[in-house]
């Protein structure tokens, strides 16, 4: 098939995870065959090359906004899209669904992957919530097809609209790395540090997690790894924690972020809001104890692997993570069972085989 990937930052992956998500999912389609296209942001994306790794790559200017980076750059990528011969066009973010049906207008099949519930995020206003409702709406019937990466949100979809869809989880690799450059570069020792990744924005929780290790009795560091380009003044109020065994890094991507996802002993997931976090099932996949945030769609991925803590309670936070910092052979044994788990269910692999499925279902008209 000659298949389009639109409405992410494009490839190759420097910011989140449905950039990583078109990354790995195009170079394996690739390898099986498939001729596949992903759509990049001027912005973002500064390579010059025209392929990736056998993908072919289109970068399109968009307006660097907050709320039009994404429509208005998916915009000009379906324009392009109809303008090019492909059997099938996936669309990234549920935001995106007002242009899925221009591309079925002349024959072109298309799939839509929702992500997460995003008006419930903090960070839009009554306006952006409204928009990602009434785009939710729209999902359910301008594609031919939806995916949703949770079964929460596939529950959602189906009692709230009435509509099925397939569900998908994210991918993440199943290994870990040796080498230990990042490890160098914040002078860190193999499992001797306390992980936490994502976008430092308020509902994930980076706050929370600040204040709960705060009162933590250990030498082990807090490595934060993240950033978000509009959230200036609350990652400068994590920053002014006096707290001197808190480490800030930034955004890290790629080998580096897979080292500290690696060697971690053990990794905190925070977040409130989404679908299935890329972070998460990531620290499954690199062997992490992960220590999660009581909501339905941890529990859906990590089921009894995981460790559980409420955000809601600061004390009991602290103590599960001292308890966690005080039975090295409690996180062994999580590290294994997490790991086991994503070798079954979140190899790439299998979740592209996956999609090459769908697809081939969806070209031949039989959903």
């Amino acid at each position: 098939m000659r298949i389009a990937i639109i409405g992410t930052r494009g490839i190759p992956a420097n910011y989140g995870g449905f950039e990583t998500f078109a990354e790995k999912l195009s170079i394996r389609l690739v390898a099986s065959g498939h001729e596949v296209t992903v759509y990049g942001r001027s912005h973002f994306i500064k390579t010059t090359e025209k392929v990736y790794h056998g993908v072919r790559l289109v970068v399109l200017p968009t307006i660097n906004h907050k709320y039009l980076d994404t429509p208005a750059h998916t915009l000009l990528a379906t324009l392009h899209v109809m303008l090019s011969r492909y059997d099938l066009v996936l669309f990234c973010n549920a935001a995106n669904s007002f242009l899925t049906f221009w591309p079925r207008l002349i024959g072109q099949k298309v799939v839509l992957n929702v992500d997460g519930l995003e008006w419930k995020r903090a960070k839009w206003n009554r306006f952006g919530q409204a928009v990602y409702r009434f785009s939710e709406m729209l999902a359910t019937f301008m594609p031919d097809w939806i995916v949703t990466d949770a079964k929460d949100i596939q529950k959602y979809y189906f009692q709230k609209f009435g509509k099925k869809s397939t569900y998908i989880p994210y991918g993440t690799p199943i290994s870990r790395l040796e080498s230990t450059a990042v490890l160098k570069k914040f002078d860190l020792k193999k499992r001797g540090y306390i992980l936490y990744v994502s976008r430092l924005e308020p509902e994930n929780n980076a706050h929370t997690v600040i204040k709960a290790y705060e009162k933590v009795k250990t030498k082990m560091p807090l490595v934060i790894v993240g950033d978000a380009p509009y959230s200036s003044d609350y990652i400068a109020g994590l920053r002014k924690t006096r707290d001197p065994r808190i480490i800030f890094t930034g955004y890290v991507f790629g080998q580096g972020y897979r080292e500290f996802q690696s060697h971690a002993y053990c990794y905190i997931q925070a977040t409130e809001v989404g679908g299935t976090h890329p972070a998460l099932v990531e620290a499954m996949g690199h062997g992490n104890c992960i220590l999660a945030n009581d909501v339905p769609e941890h529990r859906e991925v990590l089921e009894e692997t995981g460790l559980y803590f409420s955000v809601r309670d600061l004390n009991g936070f602290t103590q599960k993570i001292q308890y966690l910092i005080d039975h090295p052979e409690v996180v062994k044994r999580h590290r294994a069972l997490t790991f086991r788990k994503a070798e079954e269910e979140y190899d790439w692999g299998r979740i592209t085989s996956a999609y090459e499925s769908l697809f081939y279902t969806i070209k031949r008209g039989a959903v």
